[in-house]
């Protein structure tokens, strides 16, 4: 009797861990969605509404679910207290978040660089990087969709597979 018990707790710990693991792989695709819609919206503020990077900001993390709405709110905290530039503030507001999002380190190194230009040019130039950042994450996307696709069964099936397999080969 224990012995099954054992066996389903196995099962069902090596399950979990599998679906987990399935569940980063699209909560990143859809992180980098999100992600796209917030550039977007911060340019359509800049552009359009003649916007401050504060207030966009601000706004901005008001739409957006968490793990992102934490990223802009805490850039929008940083540029009021006034004690960085608007580079330090994005990078620092970047790494603060960092754990707590399913990308990858392409989706840093983009964002990272889109940091650096953010806030230096003129609406125009700085709406051609915000172009430029959205292609970057469009292709990061296509690639989290294909590993989404291709691992996602594979990393379930797998968790149930090994529980299986461990189960036998405690027995």
């Amino acid at each position: 009797m224990i012995k099954w018990v054992g066996a389903i707790l196995i099962v069902i710990a090596t399950t979990w861990v599998g679906f987990e693991a399935a569940k980063h792989l699209s909560q990143r695709t859809r992180q980098l969605r999100q992600l796209k819609v917030a550039l977007q919206s911060l340019e359509a503020e800049i552009m359009y509404g003649h916007t401050s990077l504060i207030v966009a900001s601000q706004n901005i993390s008001k739409q957006l679910p968490k793990p992102l709405s934490w990223f802009f709110e805490q850039f929008a905290k940083k540029l009021v207290k006034g004690h960085t530039s608007v580079k330090g503030a994005w990078e620092e507001s970047l790494q603060e978040i960092w754990r707590f999002t399913a990308f990858k380190q392409g989706e840093y190194e983009v964002l990272k660089q889109f940091g650096e230009t953010l806030g230096q040019h003129d609406r125009v130039s700085q709406q051609k990087h915000i172009k430029l950042a959205l292609s970057h994450l469009e292709r990061e996307e296509v690639d989290a969709i294909d590993r989404q696709n291709r691992y996602e069964k594979m990393v379930k099936s797998l968790g149930v597979l090994s529980g299986l397999l461990l189960v036998i080969l405690l027995m």
